[in-house]
């Protein structure tokens, strides 16, 4: 069963608390007193928690769920003004994007995606680093995924492991690693880049013009941004 838009809002939930708290997973684990590889399912998205499960995790952090309804993506709406009022460089370090960067150095890559529209400024939601890489460089990132206990997603089951790390079988190019997520899109070239600073670092990114011609996902979310800001100056 592919994951579905409630479990993965229920596990951005339970990672923002637990980041919020300062806890890591393994922590999390043991004041709930389940597997790392529970809180590490469930904050990926791939499989929504039990209620009994999700009462735990929650109760371990002194906070309950409260439940409501609203119009379909309003969440997502809600989302984006949130980014928007936030600076990128606090965004930035949410998402531990430099240390995570700073550990890729064995192998050249392009941000892309929602990733590259964020450090261009696009107030778009991002929960994962996405890159390119190229298919010549598949072992080396494999080496680095084995290094720092990467685990591929598992489309079949809803979330991470259980299948080959390599890119050159067949699965989802995303894996889950001690640093944080990856999603690749691999290629025989790496696409052109631009570079952009913030808190003098210099990233190498796709151009938003180009990610609204590749990139569908990120494509939408720059849509729906740019259609709030319409709606707010009418």
């Amino acid at each position: 069963m592919p994951p579905t838009r409630l479990a993965g809002l229920l596990g951005t939930a339970i990672r923002e608390q637990r980041q919020s708290r300062e806890l890591s997973q393994c922590e999390l684990a043991e004041l709930a007193g389940v597997s790392q590889a529970t809180v590490a399912r469930i904050e990926g998205g791939g499989r929504g928690p039990s209620i009994p499960m999700l009462e735990r995790l929650l109760a371990a952090m002194d906070v309950q769920l409260v439940i409501g309804v609203e119009p379909l993506d309003a969440h997502l709406d809600a989302r984006i003004d949130d980014l928007a009022g936030r600076p990128i460089a606090e965004r930035i370090d949410e998402l531990g994007l430099d240390e995570l960067l700073d550990r890729l150095t064995d192998f050249p890559q392009a941000i892309t995606g929602s990733t590259a529209a964020l450090l261009q400024g696009a107030p778009v939601p991002v929960d994962a680093l996405e890159i390119a890489l190229r298919w010549q460089d598949s072992k080396p990132f494999t080496r680095w995924l084995e290094t720092n206990y990467g685990q591929r997603w598992n489309a079949r089951w809803g979330e991470f492991g259980g299948v080959w790390l390599e890119p050159e079988e067949p699965g989802e190019h995303r894996w889950s690693t001690r640093y944080g997520e990856i999603r690749a899109t691999m290629c025989d070239e790496l696409p052109e880049t631009i570079e952009v600073r913030h808190g003098g670092r210099t990233y190498q990114v796709v151009p938003l013009v180009e990610l609204e011609l590749s990139e569908p996902h990120a494509a939408e979310l720059l849509r729906r941004y740019r259609n709030r800001q319409l709606a707010s100056d009418s």
